[in-house]
């Protein structure tokens, strides 16, 4: 059983995490380097293009890049310390077996042959199906191709899925219903040649801040910005006009702007009829939200909404951008749709200074969902249901329809499976659920029902901690390979430095485990990332995410290639849909109606607070990466509860005070942040610490049907004013490393400023 085998003080005191303050040899070291790297962050979808110095085979620095287009150059305060995640005090260099007394060093040897031997074990005692895959879309393309292929011809397993299903997966299901292809139509170019630029559910500033350059040049050639959001984030705080709806009710809004534009004849008719399915469908289910239903749901004034859809319908350009906050939710695809609606309407799509986009979250969301460790997806955003699909994919791969499983299950129902003694065994790769995933105490509790979890990883996260064998892979500048960012750009990553130690890249441990459980003849010709991506390219040709014309070369070239590429002499394609063309087979965009439903969980007497969730700009996800770096943490150390002045008010709180904050699936207690920018029925924490302070602990595990997201965006609380001892340990622990961190910046000699 897959339980802790110490203390989390005890494991935390072992493997962090612990911060680095430093480079290699300290602020005063010689900084010449021997060599500088051009390649890209490895935080968000962004994927900012960045030139690390490298010496004595250590990253001891960056440059900016300033000839990469999307960013010039340009970095937000992760990127700018991302470098501090290299040779870092906490890095795993040693394969890992669990014990009595923690976690002991073993040789690779003897930790590949009991990992092949307890996965042959589950399957043949409980069927292929009991074992599992969970992989992360931080991962290359490479790896992340690779990772579809080696659980279903490795593992033999239909049981996989990515941690891109907590992320961008409601996106991508809205645009395969609404456009038949799932990126992003535009490339970033466009927002600053739009008039109006409509952004929901998404702090731009904070979770993708290069955005936020190309807003404001749009702004500075006189374009108006509508921001949708239950909080005043700090680009709203700039817009022309901002809409803080309640949260769950963004399909509301967007229903309610579709009914006005359709009332006061703001439709682009000529578009929608020769372009567009289903338009008249789309009315009926809007026919009633008036201005004041639409008041009535969302909690906003009427004016604000007409205002908002007055200024939307007269544009001549515009752009659309959202991200999680409408698709972390139960009905995710629906509100994706509602938006789709807004701009199919206007026909604002397809040419310059016209667009749509989901302003994708993780490094390599975009390219980690088109190739296949999706569970429901094979290589070139194929359908692994489709049997064209699967005979074309059987072909590249050398294998029969039979040797190659269905449609798996999500990751929440993975883990849903594993506590329900379904699944027996699982694989884990850079993916740290347990602060990942909604109603952490369910997910520990899964997790410690494991016969067997083996994890690749580079630091031990809180899910690793549970894992029987720990292989240590590569971090991001130890790897070459590509990803795609927000804007469908593949790029290439290069690397800079060895693995230390026994570490190794992620795709030689699959292909390694491979051969070791005899299905090595699918993997042996794969020594090399672009041998991976060669294949990858084949196997995407003629799927709406065709790769086939992009190579290494052509990637450096250029800067990056937008896909679809099909062919070698192709260039890439920045702008999709123009002249109206679109994915679906009869070349038509579709309208999906959206008819109006509440959220899985509402306020009530018992819980009468909305809760929300987010990021902060100097965390990442799960903070496994980010929660190491000294600089970071000195500027956000711990959660909090953000709360309004008047809500404060009624429950006796003021500004650093003890808050305890519970729902029906767990308590925690938090200082109170109080602040005018969120609604005053309305609470927000981010989500990036574990344990007693992760704010996973409150949130639910309902689906969205269609897309599998869980619902972290939506949840039902109530507060409680308590005493600071009610804090927790870990708590207090991150103040006082703040406080030390903050102490040796004090102490930093002058030469380094």
């Amino acid at each position: 059983m897959s339980t802790l085998p110490l203390s989390q003080d005890q494991l935390r005191a072992q493997f962090g995490p612990h911060l680095n303050l430093a480079p290699p040899g300290g602020w005063l070291a010689d900084p010449t380097p021997d060599k500088v790297v051009e390649t890209h962050c490895c935080f968000c979808g962004q994927q900012c293009g960045i030139k690390l110095k490298v010496k004595d085979n250590k990253v001891i620095g960056f440059d900016p890049w300033e000839e990469f287009p999307f960013n010039q150059g340009k970095l937000c305060p992760k990127g700018v310390k991302r470098y501090l995640q290299g040779n870092h005090p906490d890095r795993l260099t040693k394969a890992m077996k669990r014990t009595e007394n923690g976690f002991e060093p073993m040789d690779w040897n003897e930790a590949m042959a009991r990992t092949t031997a307890e996965i042959q074990r589950i399957q043949q005692q409980h069927g292929k199906d009991a074992f599992a895959l969970l992989s992360g879309v931080s991962l290359t393309n490479e790896k992340s191709y690779l990772a579809g292929k080696f659980a279903r011809l490795g593992l033999q397993t239909r049981n996989l899925d990515y941690n891109g299903r907590l992320c961008m997966v409601s996106a991508g299901a809205g645009n395969k219903k609404a456009f038949g292809v799932d990126r992003a139509a535009n490339s970033w170019a466009d927002i600053e040649l739009a008039e109006v630029i409509w952004v929901t559910g998404s702090n731009v500033a904070e979770c993708s801040p290069i955005t936020t350059d190309y807003i404001w040049r749009a702004r500075d050639r006189g374009a108006l910005l509508i921001v949708v959001d239950p909080r005043i984030t700090p680009l709203a705080r700039t817009a022309d006009l901002v809409l803080p709806l309640k949260p769950g009710t963004d399909s509301a809004l967007t229903n309610g702007i579709l009914h006005l534009l359709h009332k006061w004849k703001l439709i682009d008719w000529d578009f929608v009829s020769a372009h567009t399915q289903g338009f008249e469908e789309a009315l009926e289910a809007v026919k009633d939200c008036t201005p004041e239903w639409t008041s009535q749901m969302t909690g906003l004034p009427v004016e604000a909404i007409e205002k908002a859809a007055r200024i939307w319908g007269e544009a001549k350009t515009s752009f659309l951008l959202h991200a999680r906050g409408i698709e972390h939710q139960s009905k995710g695809v629906e509100n994706v749709l509602g938006c789709i609606n807004m701009v199919l309407a206007t026909g604002r799509i397809g040419r310059p200074g016209c667009g749509y986009a989901t302003i994708t979250g993780q490094g390599n969301g975009q390219g980690g969902r088109e190739h296949g460790h999706k569970c429901d997806q094979l290589p070139g955003n194929r359908d692994i249901s489709n049997p064209e699909h699967r005979k074309y994919i059987c072909s590249v791969w050398g294998c029969t329809d039979e040797e190659l499983p269905g449609v798996g299950q999500s990751a929440q129902e993975i883990m849903n499976a594993i506590h329900a003694g379904e699944i027996k065994g699982l694989m884990l790769l850079c993916f740290n659920p347990l602060v990942s995933l909604p109603d952490s105490q369910f997910t520990r509790e899964a997790l410690s029902k494991l016969e067997f979890f083996v994890c690749l990883d580079f630091f031990l996260s809180e899910s690793a901690q549970h894992a029987d064998i720990v292989f240590p892979s590569a971090l991001h500048e130890e790897d070459e390979g590509t990803t795609t960012s927000a804007e469908g750009r593949v790029i290439k990553i290069n690397k800079a430095v060895d693995c230390p130690g026994d570490a190794r890249p992620d795709w030689q441990i699959m292909v390694e485990l491979a051969k070791r459980l005899g299905r090595g003849r699918f993997f042996d010709h794969f020594t090399s990332p672009e041998a991976i991506f060669n294949e990858l390219r084949v196997a995407s040709k003629g799927g709406t995410a065709d790769y086939a014309g992009i190579s290494y070369e052509k990637i450096v070239k250029n800067m990056g290639i937008f896909w679809p590429c099909p062919t070698e002499d192709h260039p890439g394609t920045p702008r999709l849909f123009e002249g109206g063309k679109f994915f679906h087979p009869d070349g038509k965009a579709k309208f999906i109606p959206t008819p109006w439903r509440p959220p899985m969980e509402v306020v009530d007497d018992d819980y009468p607070i909305w809760l929300t969730t987010g990021r902060v700009v100097f965390h990442y996800l799960s903070g496994t990466q980010t929660r190491r770096i000294g600089f970071l943490v000195e500027q956000c150390p711990h959660p909090y509860l953000e709360i309004h002045p008047r809500l404060a008010e009624k429950y006796g709180l003021v500004e650093g005070d003890a808050v305890e904050i519970t729902s029906r699936r767990g308590t925690m207690v938090l200082p109170a942040k109080v602040v005018k920018t969120i609604r005053p029925d309305t609470v927000f924490i981010p989500y990036h610490w574990a344990g007693a302070l992760s704010a996973n602990r409150l949130t639910a595990r309902h689906l969205d049907p269609v897309s599998k997201i869980p619902e972290f965006k939506v949840s039902a609380v109530r507060l409680k004013k308590t005493t600071k001892d009610q804090f927790s340990p870990e708590l207090a622990d991150l103040q006082r490393m703040a406080f030390e961190a903050r102490s040796t910046q004090s102490q930093m000699p002058e030469q380094v400023f």
